[in-house]
């Protein structure tokens, strides 16, 4: 992205809270401000989007009972369905990636992770369905598994899921031809912490799991040649006492692998995090206001200058320019957006 002109974000929300379904967005790329264009709502729930890796097709969870997850043409001036949603074999789809010419969906209330071959501008069928096993501690959150996260590692060998329902994260291999899913192995966390959203570290050997039931942030070692995480510790995203009704929800990493920011419902703020040169010794900075109520996502914009917020129960995205040397985000606008779930740039 360039430092003039104008560029293009999707924002996915929950129909069923009032949210308007896709909307489409141009993006100021020397200021950061998004200018509404249209939204479709041609399928209920899309509060998680990726784009195809040509930017060409975007993809989007129906986060509902059913589970499914639809295919839009993006080429023009306005998302258009290609073709019907395709059921993902699961409930509530939460979160998905591509990789290896699928879609990977996270099912939240199934405790799953099913995979959909990629056809033309849509989707096929899932070729497999991964069922996470386990509970935790927690008993009104944590009953069974609930599969929250599912993306593929720097290295493209593996593919990672966090489960908030067992505590756990687990590591698998996707066959590109066959589609097929297969257990590698499980790493286990605290018990009790709610473990929702990983991110890897650009050097590739480090993972930060944010955990909701905390909210703390987990360090781990990640050996891409074995496929194996290992935590080596924990701190706090949020400051001493502030535990009470606070639900972390998203984690991102600087593209110089500098700084971490995590969202965190309840407490309505963004954890600035600075990172030692080990990688391993993250220290909380400070914490700012979210310009909102529970925001749900975080998104870091292509330039890696900007921040933007999604909060779900305020209805707006809010950005902030980050300061360089400090991390710290500083409020810059924000536009309304009901029921926001996630922010994606094309």
């Amino acid at each position: 992205m360039g430092s003039s002109g104008t560029g293009r974000a999707f924002i996915g929300s929950f129909t069923t809270a009032g949210g308007r379904g896709i909307i489409s967005a141009s993006v100021d790329r020397g200021t950061g401000a998004l200018t509404v264009l249209g939204a479709t709502d041609a399928v209920a729930n899309p509060s998680f989007l990726a784009l195809s890796q040509d930017g060409s097709v975007l993809y989007g969870v129906s986060e509902t009972a059913e589970g499914a997850v639809a295919a839009y043409d993006v080429t023009g001036a306005q998302p258009q369905l290609a073709g019907a949603a395709v059921p993902v074999g699961g409930k509530d789809p939460t979160h998905l990636a591509v990789a290896a010419g699928h879609v990977l969906t996270a099912n939240y209330s199934s405790g799953s992770v099913s995979v959909l071959p990629l056809r033309g501008g849509g989707l096929g069928e899932p070729t497999s369905v991964l069922r996470h096993k386990g509970s935790g501690p927690n008993a009104e959150r944590q009953e069974g598994p609930h599969a929250h996260q599912v993306l593929p590692d720097p290295s493209g060998r593996w593919v990672v899921s966090v489960d908030l329902g067992t505590d756990s994260v687990r590591t698998c291999a996707l066959d590109a031809s066959t589609g097929v899913l297969t257990l590698h192995g499980e790493t286990a966390l605290k018990a009790g912490s709610g473990p929702r959203h990983l991110v890897f570290h650009p050097d590739g050997t480090h993972a930060y799991v944010l955990n909701e039931l905390e909210p703390t942030l987990t360090v781990c070692r990640w050996d891409a040649g074995a496929g194996t995480l290992q935590p080596v510790g924990e701190t706090a995203v949020v400051p001493d006492g502030v535990y009470t009704e606070t639900y972390a929800s998203e984690v991102v990493v600087s593209h110089d692998g500098r700084f971490l920011w995590a969202a965190n419902r309840g407490h309505d703020s963004l954890s600035v995090l600075a990172l030692d040169r080990t990688r391993e010794k993250p220290a909380l900075v400070t914490t700012v206001d979210c310009g909102g109520h529970w925001p749900r996502d975080l998104t870091l914009d292509p330039t890696g200058r900007r921040l933007y917020a999604a909060n779900e129960r305020s209805g707006d995205v809010t950005w902030f320019d980050i300061d360089p040397g400090t991390g710290i985000p500083r409020r810059a606008g924000s536009i309304e957006a009901p029921a926001a779930s996630c922010v994606v740039f094309g």
